[in-house]
């Protein structure tokens, strides 16, 4: 299991999977789903990625300002405080 997810990696499931326009792709991560055009269903295919990849919960709502930022943040910081396998 990965003990750090990347930017890239977040970046690459949102638009793959969740139906960001790769040239959509932001360059700054301190922008939110609705700044980039995606929803709230958008956000529950992630939380579900990311529960099922790295068994973290994300918020079950999108919380308003919630960014691409703090979310990578949250995820690595559970991945942090778990031992390694």
């Amino acid at each position: 299991m990965p003990q750090q997810w990347t930017a890239d990696a977040l970046l690459d499931f949102l638009v793959e999977q969740a139906g960001l326009p790769p040239e959509d792709r932001p360059i700054d991560l301190a922008v939110t789903f609705l700044d980039i055009g995606l929803d709230s269903l958008a956000y529950l295919q992630l939380s579900a990625e990311v529960a099922g990849a790295f068994g973290v919960d994300l918020p079950a709502e999108m919380p308003d300002g919630y960014t691409l930022a703090e979310i990578l943040d949250t995820v690595n910081a559970a991945l942090g405080e778990r031992e390694p396998v």
